[in-house]
This record gives structure tokens, C-alpha cells and sequence, in this order.
């Protein structure tokens, strides 16, 4: 279960089930979706027709720019466990120092965009990665320097591999 945010009042529970079954706040979800390119698709939705492009994709907090329709959006998603971390008043803790970058999906370096030793400040993009015919930018989690660089233009990384380590 996710819960899905576009605003401080606009709130979704969204629940994926088996054989791609999707519940939207308890209700069956039904929409026919077609990628149209890199990063963009077209979405039918209750005999509305949508054209959406992912802007930017950080999935280390969850949040999702789409440019839907012409107007842009701000997704916010937040897991069972990130719930559980406000509900106990520890979401703070969550985003304590993080000593490594991991992939969070098998692809493609296609770009890398710092050095070692380099400053980085939380948001700074230091990796593109190719997943799915989707470039996804890897960004900074938090504020430091780039201690290395495990990963080197073109190779294939695996879900978990450690890419850049912060010193």
C-alpha cells in the first residue's frame, strides 16, 4: 500500500494487488496506459484522455514531477514503512547521513555528473541511470563529498550495487 500525495489536502491510498489490480482508496482502479516515448504516456481514465512526461523521478524521496496535460504535478508517495516512521514521530530519522548511493534499479550509467571529491548538496544530480528506456537522474540524498566513484560511464549496475560512497 502506498499512500499518494499531490497536496497538502489531496491524499490517495493506493493498493497494488494481484494480476495488476489496482485499488485507489478502496475502489477498483481502471485506466488503459501506453508509453508514447522516453518518459511519456498516454493515459485513459474514466473517458478522459491524458498525455503525461515524467519530468524528474528522485526515488530515494519519493517524489515524482509529471507534466500531465500541459500542467506540472508533484507526486509525493509514501510506503507502509515511511508511514510508520511519521506515525512514531521519526521521519526525521529517515534522512539521517547516508555514507553510499545505491542503485535503485538494474540499468545503464549513461552520464556521471561529479567528481571525487567533489561537494555535493541534497538534490545535486550525480548519476543518470538508464532503466526501462527511462533515464532516471540519481540524486544527492543529503549534503557531503563525493569519496568515490564506484561506477564508470557505460556499465551495467545491478539493484543495490553501491555507486558513489560519501565521505
Amino acid at each position: 500500500m502506498l499512500q499518494v500525495q499531490t497536496g497538502p489536502a489531496q491524499n490517495w491510498e493506493v493498493d497494488f494487488r494481484a494480476n495488476d489490480n489496482i485499488l485507489l482508496n478502496g475502489e477498483p482502479f481502471a485506466w488503459d496506459i501506453v508509453a508514447l516515448g522516453q518518459q511519456r504516456y498516454h493515459i485513459l481514465y474514466r473517458g478522459s484522455s491524458f498525455v503525461a512526461e515524467v519530468l524528474e523521478a528522485d526515488y530515494a524521496t519519493k517524489i515524482i514531477r509529471l507534466q500531465l496535460n500541459g500542467q506540472i504535478v508533484e507526486i509525493q508517495a509514501k510506503d507502509r514503512f515511511d508511514l510508520l516512521l511519521d506515525k512514531l514521530g521519526m521521519s526525521a530519522a529517515a534522512s539521517q547521513k547516508i555514507n553510499e548511493l545505491k542503485a535503485p534499479m538494474p540499468g545503464l550509467i549513461v552520464d556521471v555528473r561529479v567528481t571525487s571529491g567533489q561537494s555535493v548538496q541534497k538534490g545535486d544530480p550525480l548519476l543518470v541511470l538508464e532503466a526501462m528506456k527511462m533515464e532516471n537522474i540519481l540524486k544527492a540524498p543529503g549534503d557531503g563529498t563525493i569519496a568515490a566513484i564506484k561506477v564508470q560511464l557505460r556499465d551495467n549496475v545491478t539493484k543495490g550495487q553501491v555507486l558513489i560512497q560519501f565521505s
